[in-house]
């Protein structure tokens, strides 16, 4: 079920394949789910501002939604997780978020789409 959304700045160099997958096992670890059910969205944009725009720092959000029922607990453990997972691969200056977000399981629904 996991859904993980990576915004970041476009000319960033970020092993995406290798990210996800440790944020996937990350995330298998800390709450009730396994990695199959773990899906990633890299989404780069050519246009980002930190502050005055003059630092040259990249940046990196990452929205990590799981749905309700989780503990405060859990969800602060792997906010400081993948933030510490993503510190380790960067080398450059950037401007780091990492939130965890509960979708509401009375609404949520998710399918495997077979296609035509």
């Amino acid at each position: 079920m996991p859904q993980i959304l990576v915004d970041h700045s476009a000319d960033l160099d970020l092993d995406h394949a290798g990210f996800a997958r440790e944020v996937h096992q990350l995330i298998a670890e800390v709450i009730d789910t396994t990695v199959a059910d773990c899906k990633t969205l890299f989404r780069p944009s050519e246009r980002h501002t930190v502050g005055d725009g003059t630092g040259g720092r990249a940046v990196v959000l990452v929205e990590i939604k799981i749905l309700a029922g989780r503990s405060t607990g859990q969800r602060a453990e792997l906010t400081a997780r993948v933030l510490a997972a993503l510190q380790a691969r960067l080398d450059v200056p950037a401007a780091i978020g990492v939130e965890v977000t509960e979708l509401d399981r009375e609404t949520y629904r998710f399918v495997h789409h077979p296609g035509r």
